[in-house]
């Protein structure tokens, strides 16, 4: 990759913890020396721990600059830091979180959000919506969407081990999550998993070959309480999963300090640290870099991966 491959930085709200682990994450020797870094938006001076509608409006912006200079072909992927969405509603801003806002500025429908850390990387059907809208909003084509994204991110980017890699012509391998306990026990504690998601995986699984690119296979669904388990253990590449906290409980369990946030879909790379703003101990020297120090590497990984085509 050439060094005029440049990533934008975003602190997120500058009260919290993100100016701090940016900070560190920068001065780390722990990123590639083949890219530059960016740090996007102009910030209040504020007190650590104080956000206010200032700090709220600064980071409302830096994502404005930054989701223009990416599509404008000046950055080449965009690492953002943790904002407090309750601040950033006080403020008018009217998304649900940053995948969505960097979705609707990029003009894109067919996005999703992952997370990946550690040996676990989970890609979610549904996310910012509460918990009883689940049932009702779970589509047999939404499963199907995510899981295609799921399928190319993983065909993008190995995230299998070194000896896995070596077996050339491997499919990638995806767990479909049930929705209920058991995947509903045949029906017996709720029948999504019969109506709606084995449906999905069965089309899933009789998508269209290529040649280019390495199969993938899908099944499930699987019980959720078991699923994690072998999926830390490598019987598979990557879960789908149903909604926000069936995922996201998982995975910063296994990988709390390290996990990082992915938008699929968009014309560039987007990543975020796996945590908010930590409003409590900001300033205080207790914020770790970890998942920032993830987010930019995997940036920059992906904003040197050769695109997959457009299905």
């Amino acid at each position: 990759m050439s060094t005029n491959c440049c990533i934008g930085i975003t602190l997120g709200d500058c009260a919290g913890i993100g100016p701090e682990i940016v900070q560190a994450a920068l001065e780390s020797k722990a990123l590639p020396v083949s890219a530059q870094y960016r740090v996007i938006g102009k910030y209040p001076e504020c007190e650590p721990g104080k956000p206010s509608p200032e700090t709220a409006r600064a980071a409302a912006a830096a994502l404005e600059e930054a989701a223009t200079l990416a599509l404008r072909g000046e950055l080449a992927a965009v690492v953002t830091g943790p904002v407090h969405k309750a601040r950033m509603y006080e403020i008018g801003f009217k998304f649900p979180g940053q995948t969505e806002f960097f979705a609707e500025r990029c003009g894109v429908k067919n996005f999703a959000m992952l997370l990946t850390g550690g040996d676990m990387t989970v890609a979610l059907v549904t996310a910012h919506i509460s918990l009883k809208e689940v049932p009702g909003t779970l589509k047999q084509s939404e499963i199907v969407r995510v899981g295609l994204l799921l399928r190319d991110f993983l065909r993008c980017l190995s995230r299998r081990s070194s000896a896995e890699a070596d077996r050339s012509g491997e499919p990638v391998r995806i767990a479909v999550a049930g929705l209920n306990p058991h995947a509903g026990e045949s029906g017996k504690i709720g029948r999504e998993e019969i109506e709606i998601i084995a449906p999905a995986v069965a089309e899933l699984n009789n998508q269209p070959s290529t040649i280019n690119y390495q199969p993938a296979v899908f099944s499930g669904p699987h019980p959720p309480d078991t699923l994690f388990h072998n999926l830390i253990a490598e019987r598979w590449d990557a879960a789908l999963c149903m909604y926000h906290d069936q995922g996201l409980i998982p995975l910063k369990l296994h990988a709390f300090h390290g996990g990082v946030n992915v938008t699929l879909g968009l014309p560039f790379p987007r990543t975020s640290p796996d945590h908010g703003t930590a409003f409590e101990i900001a300033g205080k020297g207790l914020a770790r870099p970890d998942s920032m120090i993830a987010a930019i590497n995997l940036a920059v990984e992906l904003a040197q991966k050769p695109k997959i085509a457009p299905r």
